[in-house]
Parts: C-alpha cells; sequence; structure tokens
C-alpha cells in the first residue's frame, strides 16, 4: 500500500481563515480609541470627586462658623467681615476669644481650601450669612468660571 500525500495548491489557501494585518489595526484603533475614552473618564472623575471633597469641606467651614456665632450671639456681630486664608503663623489658642477664633478659622480656611480661599461672614438683623470663595476649576480656561463659591446663611 502506497501513501500519497496531499500538497495544497495555491487555490487551497483560499480556503484558510484568519486575520489581515489590516483588521487587527483597525481593531487595535478602536481599542485605543476605548482606551482613551476611559482614561478621559478617569481624569473626569478625578475632578469631580476633587470639587465634591472642597464643597464638603466649605460647607463644613461655613456651618462652624454659623454654629460659633449662634453660641456667642451677644457678640455675634464681632465675626462678620471678610477672611483671607492663610497657612501661617496657624498656633492653637488657649483662650477662645472672637479674635483668636477668627484667626484660627482663617488658618482652616487654609488648610483645607487653599492659600487662596476667602471668606465674607455677615450679620444683619439676625440674620447671619457665609460666603466662601476658592479655586477650584483650575482647568477652565475662562478666568471668570475658575473660583466656585458657597454660600449659606441663617437666622440667629
Amino acid at each position: 500500500m502506497r501513501m500519497t500525500r496531499r500538497v495544497a495548491g495555491i487555490h487551497g489557501y483560499g480556503r484558510v481563515r484568519g486575520f489581515s494585518l489590516i483588521e487587527v489595526m483597525v481593531s487595535i484603533l478602536v481599542l485605543g480609541v476605548g482606551l482613551l475614552g476611559f482614561a478621559m473618564l478617569q481624569t473626569m472623575s478625578v475632578r469631580f470627586t476633587q470639587s465634591a471633597n472642597h464643597r464638603t469641606l466649605a460647607t463644613n467651614l461655613a456651618s462652624d462658623m454659623l454654629d460659633q456665632m449662634r453660641v456667642n450671639r451677644l457678640l455675634a456681630g464681632q465675626y462678620a467681615g471678610t477672611y483671607s486664608a492663610t497657612t501661617t503663623g496657624c498656633a492653637p489658642a488657649g483662650t477662645i476669644t472672637v479674635s483668636s477664633y477668627k484667626d484660627v478659622w482663617r488658618c482652616r480656611l487654609g488648610m483645607a481650601l487653599g492659600a487662596g480661599a476667602s471668606a465674607t461672614v455677615t450679620y444683619n438683623n439676625g440674620v447671619a450669612t457665609v460666603a466662601i470663595t476658592w479655586g477650584d476649576q483650575r482647568w477652565e480656561t475662562d478666568a471668570t468660571r475658575q473660583t466656585t463659591t458657597f454660600s449659606t446663611g441663617t437666622r440667629l
């Protein structure tokens, strides 16, 4: 018995299924575009998380100031003014007075929201308002949209 071997000719290779180089390159391009979209999504997620954290810190600082004014109602008008955040000269106060509390609060404002943050506290006829402004949108090209302001108020 004689065994013959069949050798595939040129016409036999046309039936072999596989990927061509063009198909592989197109699939890599589609995968790359998808991964770039995912990277952009992650970047935006980090930005929004940081922004939400700053808003939470501003809310807590404003509530703290309003609570301090509520506790010290007779001198609540002395807390009114403009506060510039600072991160230097922040020493704990021994006795809490209006002046020492204002200094400590300015330090807390600077440590939480950065040295460029500021706040305005108003007190008028028993109504106290705290407005805190900080640089939150550093990626914005329009300078008027680079800051965020949180404002809250209460009747004491």
